[in-house]
């Protein structure tokens, strides 16, 4: 590319001085014509030839440097054929270890349930809430228990109904993740030297997402035990009302 720049500018200046001397040369002879083509041909070789040469010459050095030293190409081409044999091992067992089939309910309400929860599709989290009212019940009516009770069961299934949804949710953005991670891995086995740090940044930035839904699970997790704790302590509370009351019932029939 430069070669051909210098060569381009050198016969520009070749013109430029064959339009100044044409008014001079105008009345010459054919010898003298011949004469000045001469001397403007040892020009070129003797003085601009010599110049690009070294510009050829210091190009080609570059070149070898960055090549045998800065990025060997041996040693690039030795990182790609390895990136390659281990994605080719590791590509087909992660295949393998995805097609093995992990649902196990027998019954209809539960097979459809197991399968929105196993679908790994956010878009189906709105199908969810009546698929699992079907398998665990709505809850029954005001006259068919206490408020109390009725309360613990709403906020049971409103949790244990949120945990569920959030876990379809990081499935699909591990699915994602998968995906991102596969393309960094085929980027790495044809990618340009010097192009490392753009795959580090990206495989970073997936990182991060993946630490975000990490988080995301674990604020889960954090509520349903949290949830459970309540649970817990709400029983005792209704226990001990009862107790409270039947003690004084009790009371009442022993003062009669």
């Amino acid at each position: 590319m430069s070669n051909r720049f210098f060569r381009t500018r050198a016969l520009t200046i070749c013109l430029v001085f064959l339009l100044v001397l044409v008014p001079v040369t105008a009345n010459a002879g054919v010898g003298d014509i011949f004469s000045l083509f001469t001397t403007i041909t040892g020009t070129l070789r003797n003085g601009v030839g010599q110049v690009l040469s070294g510009i050829q010459s210091t190009n080609t050095t570059i070149r070898n440097f960055e090549q045998e030293v800065v990025w060997p190409v041996k040693v690039i081409n030795q990182a790609r054929a390895e990136v390659s044999q281990v994605r080719a091992q590791f590509t087909s067992l992660a295949g393998q270890i995805q097609s093995i089939p992990t649902n196990s309910a027998t019954l209809v309400s539960p097979k459809q349930l197991e399968a929105l929860l196993r679908s790994q599709q956010a878009g189906n989290l709105g199908r969810l809430g009546q698929s699992y009212e079907q398998v665990y019940q709505s809850l029954p009516q005001a006259n068919q228990a206490t408020t109390a009770q009725r309360n613990l069961m709403d906020v049971d299934d409103a949790l244990a109904l949120g945990a569920l949804k959030t876990a379809t949710a990081s499935d699909q953005a591990s699915q994602q993740m998968l995906i991102v991670a596969d393309g960094l891995e085929q980027q790495a086995a044809v990618s340009a030297p010097g192009s490392a740090s753009i795959l580090a940044a990206q495989a970073q930035a997936a990182n991060l997402q993946n630490q975000a839904m990490l988080q995301r699970m674990l604020a889960a997790e954090l509520r349903q035990e949290a949830a459970r704790l309540a649970h817990t302590n709400a029983l005792r509370k209704q226990s001990a009302d009862a107790n409270r009351t039947l003690r004084n019932n009790l009371q009442q029939i022993l003062s009669r």
